[in-house]
């Protein structure tokens, strides 16, 4: 975990440790699947392939489209298949690099990591949001940027509502077709000048750290935007580029909101002053995490074991190749303990979950708890 700015303003989010048995239960177990059978916990030749067929599907898509002259109905799919394999690419070499378990190379996981940077993000803003402060807060409104309070979503009971929220989830799937967009040209932005994550400091950025970050963004605009312009017109960008981040917004937000904004998993809430969540980080973790179409192969190859968020979240460093091989002891072990394992059969029934949720938090709440909202 990266070192933290200091802040005395920041309040401190504690978890009760002291009698871990859960997770040093489950820890044993896991390690010793990996022992026994002799294997590495970070990827393997199934990662590597698909690294190999993902990123050049995805340039050989690009170039085509800015070299070839296609009607409009095709270059609109063509884009969109273009946002699914970005997706895929966020999703399977992404996000294990930036997470240390791609490779067992340190320097393998900072380049591929980059691959957040050629879909509009920032490694940097990735690890710091994602890595240090949604795996440690999962769930947590105050500290997690996963659930941060919005004016247009209202994602969980302690935040504040708004009439509008009426409808939250009639107008849903257009903020998140925005989503890319945003996270491109705003929040990283946000986080960048503000040096902060929602209430936490930000680590304090090295000259590398900020070369890069500005390096990329202006790489972002010159093959996002100033080529396709200059190569094909103002009229082709418009349909190539919101086709992409259309497909690309909508993939990405429903597969990170089915982890965590879901029925039956829990939420937290922390203000000003310190809290202590009587859970150990384990528990925790799993009470707020949630499963889905475990048993569907193509969905776990195109989502990069993200399907399997219980295991991600205890396990981050550990790849998503081997999430469905430990899934079964993490399973045995939660029940162990009298923990919930939340599992959607399928990834449709979790959509409907996420949808239902969403409603149900747009609701009007009691006088009361608006109030304390």
């Amino acid at each position: 975990m990266l070192p933290l700015r200091n802040n005395s303003t920041m309040p401190k989010v504690s978890f009760n440790n002291q009698n871990s048995v859960f997770f040093s239960d489950l820890r044993k177990n896991v390690d010793a699947y990996f022992s026994q059978n002799q294997i590495r916990k970070t990827g393997n030749w199934r990662l590597y392939l698909k690294t190999s067929l993902l990123i050049p599907a995805a340039l050989a898509i690009y170039i085509t489209l800015l070299f070839t002259t296609l009607p409009v109905w095709l270059l609109m799919i063509t884009s969109a298949t273009l946002g699914l394999l970005m997706a895929s690419i966020g999703f399977n070499v992404m996000h294990d690099a930036c997470h240390g378990s791609y490779s067992s190379k340190k320097w393998v996981n900072n380049t591929l990591g980059l691959t957040i940077n050629a879909l509009g993000g920032n490694s940097f803003m990735w690890k710091q949001k994602h890595n240090i402060i949604h795996h440690t807060y999962t769930n947590v409104d105050g500290m997690d940027d996963d659930i941060a309070k919005s004016p247009l979503i209202r994602q969980c009971s302690t935040q504040k509502w708004v009439p509008m929220h009426r409808i939250q989830h009639i107008y849903l799937i257009l903020v998140y077709a925005i989503t890319s967009i945003a996270w491109a040209f705003i929040m990283d932005f946000t986080k960048y000048f503000s040096g902060r994550v929602q209430k936490t400091a930000l680590q304090k950025m090295t000259f590398t750290d900020h070369f890069v970050f500005w390096l990329s963004k202006a790489l972002y605009l010159v093959f996002y935007i100033a080529l396709p312009i200059l190569l094909q017109g103002f009229a082709f960008w418009l349909i190539f580029y919101f086709s992409l981040n259309v497909v690309l917004g909508i993939t990405l937000a429903i597969v990170f909101q089915l982890a965590h904004v879901v029925e039956h998993t829990e939420f937290e809430w922390v203000g000003d002053d310190d809290k202590k969540i009587e859970a150990e980080w384990a528990a925790h973790q799993v009470r707020t995490t949630a499963n889905f179409a475990t048993n569907n192969k193509l969905i776990n190859w195109f989502v990069g074991g993200l399907n399997f968020q219980v295991e991600h979240h205890l396990f981050p460093r550990v790849s998503h190749i081997h999430y469905p091989a430990i899934s079964k002891i993490v399973e045995d072990t939660c029940k162990k303990h009298q923990l919930p394992y939340h599992n959607f059969p399928t990834m449709w029934s979790a959509i409907v979950s996420h949808f239902r949720f969403m409603k149900l938090m747009g609701e009007k709440p009691p006088a009361a708890l608006q109030q304390a909202a």
